[in-house]
């Protein structure tokens, strides 16, 4: 088992930065997929950045709508991930989640696909002012 818990969320103004951390325990992991999700009111979760790590290498998949904003990265003394998010903009408001796959794919899809994950954690709000 392995227990995700996100933090770092809150309320910034337009233009402004945040950084999320999600935080793993349980399962010591060498090669997983882990994903950043989000979800806004009334619509579906959807991909924001996710990283696979396999035999050392660290692979980065970057939505269109974050690119050049988003950033990941990991402390792995720490077994956290963070996403860093800059020039945030209104609609980046939601509640964003992580979730880790333990088997490691390169199919985009899969990646992009909320359903292909095995743990989630509770999620953190993020709510970006204009």
């Amino acid at each position: 088992q392995v227990q995700l818990v996100e933090s770092g969320g809150g309320l910034v103004q337009a233009g402004g930065s945040l950084r999320l951390s999600c935080a793993a325990s349980g399962r010591t992991l060498n090669q997983y997929t882990l994903g950043w999700f989000r979800q806004a009111p009334g619509k579906e979760r959807e991909f924001v950045l996710g990283i696979t790590i396999s035999a050392g290498v660290t692979t980065t998949y970057t939505d269109d709508s974050v690119k050049g904003r988003f950033t990941i990265s990991r402390d792995n003394a720490k077994n956290t991930v963070y996403l860093q998010m800059n020039s945030l903009k209104s609609e980046d408001t939601a509640v964003y989640y992580c979730a880790l796959k333990t088997i490691v794919t390169q199919t985009i899809t899969k990646i992009r696909t909320p359903n292909e994950y095995d743990y989630w954690g509770q999620g953190t709000q993020v709510t970006v002012s204009s």
